[in-house]
C-alpha cells in the first residue's frame, strides 16, 4: 500500500454538511480520519470572502480543501490563494452531478474530458507542495465504465496525480437529481478494486454506499487503499468514526457522551463570538443514534437550538437527557 496512511478512512465532502463546525465535531471521534471541506469553486476563492470560505480550526487536521472548476489558470490561482491556510491536501471535484456544477462545466461532466482534468491538476500542482488529488465517478451517462475509467486514471496519473477517490457509481447528468445520483445508479465495487490492481502505484480510495466501520475494514482487507464515507458518517457518526483510529493501530475511542462534553468549549466560544447554537448542533443530531435518549437529544436540539438566543442551557439540557436515559438503562439492566 502507498505510504499515505491517511487514506484508510476519510469523511466525504458534502455540500451544506461538512462545514468547519461539522468537521470539528467529527474530529472529536477520530484523530486520524481525513476531513474534507464542502466543495468551494475556484472563482469563489478568487473573488469571494476567503476567510469565510477557508477558515478552519487547527484541531481539524488532517483536512483537505475540495475545489470545483475546469479552468486550469483559475484553479491554479485558487490553490495559490489558499496556501496560507495550510490545508493538507487539495482535491479536484470530478464527481458532483448537480445542475449548477454542469452549467459551470465542472464536476462529473469532466469525466468526458480527461485531458482537461490532467491540465487542471498539473496547473494546481504547480502552486502547492501538498498532494493534489481527484475525486471522480466511474463514468457518466452512456460511458462504459470498464473502458472510460482506466483511460481516465491513466491520463491523470501521467499528469502527476497519485491519489484518487472513486465514487463507485455512474453519474447520470440528465434525468436524475443529485440525490438520486447518490442512490439509484448501481454500485460497482469490483471495478474499483480492479482499478487498484491495474494501477498499484496509485492510492485509491472507494466512496459510495459504505455504512459501517465493519464494511470499511472488509474493503480494506480486499486490497483497496482507503474508504471514504459520506452520509453514514453524518447521520450516525459514532458508528463510523468512534473506534476508527484502530485502522492505524491506535486505541482512541471516546464514548459519545465524552464527545458531547468535548464539544461544549467550542460551542461556548462560538456563542461568545456571536454565533448561533444551531449552526453547530445541527450536525450533532445523530451522535446518539440507536442509544438510550437519542430521541430526546434530537428533539431538544432540533427544536431548542434554532430559537433566537438559544444558549448553552439548551445544549446542557440535551446532554443531561442523554445521561439520564443512560443511567436509567444501566439501573434497569
Amino acid at each position: 500500500m502507498p505510504d499515505d496512511l491517511q487514506a484508510r478512512l476519510s469523511v466525504a465532502p458534502m455540500m451544506d454538511w461538512t462545514d468547519r463546525h461539522c468537521r470539528l465535531f467529527h474530529r472529536q471521534m477520530t484523530r486520524r480520519a481525513r476531513m474534507y471541506t464542502e466543495m468551494v469553486t475556484a472563482p469563489a476563492v478568487i473573488h469571494g470572502d476567503r476567510g469565510r470560505l477557508l477558515d478552519y480550526a487547527p484541531d481539524e487536521h488532517p483536512v483537505a480543501l475540495q475545489l470545483g472548476g475546469s479552468d486550469p489558470a483559475e484553479l491554479a490561482r485558487a490553490v495559490r490563494l489558499s496556501r496560507p491556510w495550510g490545508y493538507d491536501e487539495v482535491n479536484l471535484n470530478v464527481g458532483c452531478p448537480s445542475d449548477r456544477v454542469q452549467s459551470g462545466c465542472f464536476g462529473a461532466v469532466l469525466m468526458r474530458d480527461p485531458p482537461l482534468v490532467a491540465a487542471c491538476v498539473a496547473a494546481m500542482q504547480g502552486e502547492t507542495d501538498v498532494p493534489v488529488t481527484v475525486k471522480c465517478r466511474i463514468g457518466v451517462d452512456d460511458q462504459v465504465p470498464e473502458d472510460i475509467l482506466p483511460r481516465f486514471l491513466d491520463t491523470i496519473a501521467r499528469a502527476g496525480v497519485r491519489q484518487v477517490i472513486i465514487h463507485a457509481r455512474k453519474a447520470w447528468l440528465q434525468g436524475l437529481s443529485p440525490r438520486e445520483n447518490r442512490e439509484i445508479p448501481p454500485l460497482d465495487y469490483p471495478l474499483v478494486l480492479r482499478m487498484k490492481r491495474a494501477f498499484p502505484e496509485l492510492t485509491i480510495s472507494l466512496n459510495g454506499g459504505v455504512t459501517s466501520l465493519a464494511q470499511v475494514r472488509d474493503l480494506l482487507a480486499q486490497g483497496i487503499d482507503g474508504v471514504m464515507v459520506g452520509r453514514a458518517a453524518y447521520h450516525d457518526p459514532a458508528a463510523v468514526l468512534i473506534g476508527a483510529d484502530a485502522l492505524w493501530g491506535e486505541d482512541f475511542a471516546p464514548a459519545p457522551l465524552q464527545v458531547a462534553a468535548a464539544m461544549r468549549p467550542p460551542i461556548a466560544a462560538h456563542l461568545a463570538a456571536g454565533g448561533r447554537l444551531h449552526q453547530i448542533t445541527r450536525h450533532m443530531l445523530g451522535l446518539f443514534t440507536g442509544r438510550p435518549g437519542a430521541q430526546a437529544w434530537r428533539r431538544l436540539l432540533s427544536e431548542g437550538a434554532a430559537r433566537t438566543g438559544a444558549g448553552l442551557d439548551v445544549y446542557d439540557a440535551a446532554v443531561a437527557a442523554i445521561a439520564s436515559a443512560g443511567a436509567a438503562m444501566a439501573e434497569a439492566g
